[in-house]
């Protein structure tokens, strides 16, 4: 019985086993797909020819090294499942090829295989990436136990790659479905702002067009102040519904065509907490709404409602109070007559420091008039249909 077990271990001087394999499962199962390709690295001829012959007895694709410097050159030609190595060779030690595999090819299991009977080696082997290791001499059932955990080691890590790629993959297309999803969700809430608007001008005939031609101005000067796209958006729909607070203001206030009594205007002014009021409650509109309830403050805190000033007032709010004056200041009103942009030019630096911000103002004083005039043409007149939405879009929000 001894004789028959040493006739079966695997070394310089030992036979190929010949009785058969208590893996055939295993190797039935390797059968049925590619074969594993293995790297046998050793600088003794004879241990290179009997570890292939027994791993290609099993099924493998086997490429054998006499070094490390010939097993780096096959790494670089070839792709493998798995490395046999010697550690004690003369060119390139399997030490040194494993830290040199490792840094490229982290996934690839190495087995270290050894003559040197210290179980130190071993340790500081697998402590620099190793997977395992065999010591001379071993048996049939040793290799190829220790090939077939190395191997499915392997195929586990690629599975387990392969789903994370999977569900990143899936991640990424369901996120983009979401974006898409969000994407037409907001454009139809900027529908419904429009109709939104649309009603509220038929409510003050006097003011028709006034929140287009405002949201247009406002995106431009928010545009020209580098206000990111996000918060662009914000803007251009506080300006919009700016005035949506005038929905609850009777009509007779609203629409009387003489002057206000101290009652009335006191009740106009609240149409800033009235319209804040029915759109904090929005999610989508929270920002908005800070705009809406402060639309009427002045940079000096002469405004109302609470009397903010400088940069207690958001940034939107003081862009609106500038698009809001250049628009009133180019239109007709029942009791004045249009004025043209210079006069508005010079209006809105006259009251810089006071009713503006002196930094809006001077961004605001840098755009050409042309560029106010043809908004108003756009809004007004040759596109009365004309999404201002889609305007914050085309400027980069």
């Amino acid at each position: 019985m001894r004789e028959k077990n040493e006739g079966r271990r695997l070394g310089p001087k030992l036979a190929v086993a010949k009785t058969p394999d208590p893996s055939a499962a295993f190797s039935a199962n390797q059968a049925a797909r590619k074969p594993a390709r293995i790297l046998v690295v050793d600088d003794e001829a004879p241990v290179r020819t009997m570890i292939a012959a027994a791993l290609e007895h099993q099924g493998f694709d086997i490429e054998l090294a006499s070094g490390g410097r010939e097993a780096l050159d096959a790494l670089e030609l070839s792709t493998f499942n798995l490395v046999l190595t010697d550690v004690v060779m003369q060119d390139v030690s399997g030490i040194a090829l494993l830290e040199r595999i490792h840094a490229l090819q982290p996934s690839l299991p190495v087995v270290m295989v050894t003559a040197v009977h210290d179980i130190s080696v071993a340790i500081d082997s697998m402590r620099r990436g190793a997977y395992d290791y065999l010591l001379k001499p071993f048996e049939h059932e040793q290799l190829l136990g220790t090939v077939t955990r190395a191997l499915n080691h392997r195929r586990a890590l690629e599975e387990t790659e392969n789903y994370h790629q999977s569900l990143e993959e899936m991640v990424r297309a369901r996120t983009e479905m979401l974006r898409h999803a969000m994407e037409d969700l907001e454009h139809s809430y900027d529908v419904t702002l429009e109709a939104l608007g649309d009603a509220l001008d038929l409510k003050d005939s006097e003011t028709e067009g006034h929140s287009k031609r405002v949201t247009a101005y406002a995106i431009a000067l928010a545009r020209a102040m580098g206000i990111p796209p996000e918060e662009m958006k914000i803007i251009a729909r506080g300006a919009f519904l700016h005035d949506v607070g005038k929905m609850a203001i009777p009509d007779e206030i609203l629409r009387k065509p003489g002057a206000l009594t101290d009652e009335e205007r006191e009740l106009m002014r609240e149409h800033c907490a009235r319209g804040y009021q029915m759109l904090r409650k929005i999610p989508f509109l929270v920002g908005a709404a800070e705009i809406v309830f402060c639309h009427q403050e002045h940079f000096d805190g002469s405004g109302y409602p609470n009397g903010l000033r400088g940069r207690e007032i958001p940034i939107g709010a003081r862009i609106f109070a500038i698009a809001d004056a250049l628009d009133a200041i180019t239109s007709d009103r029942p009791y004045r007559k249009a004025t043209d942009f210079d006069s508005a030019r010079q209006e809105i630096l006259r009251c810089s420091g006071t009713q503006f911000d002196p930094a809006v103002v001077e961004v605001f004083l840098k755009i050409p008039n042309e560029l106010w005039q043809e908004l108003r043409s756009e809004i007004s007149g040759q596109n009365k249909r004309v999404s201002t939405f889609d305007m914050a879009e085309a400027a980069g929000a």
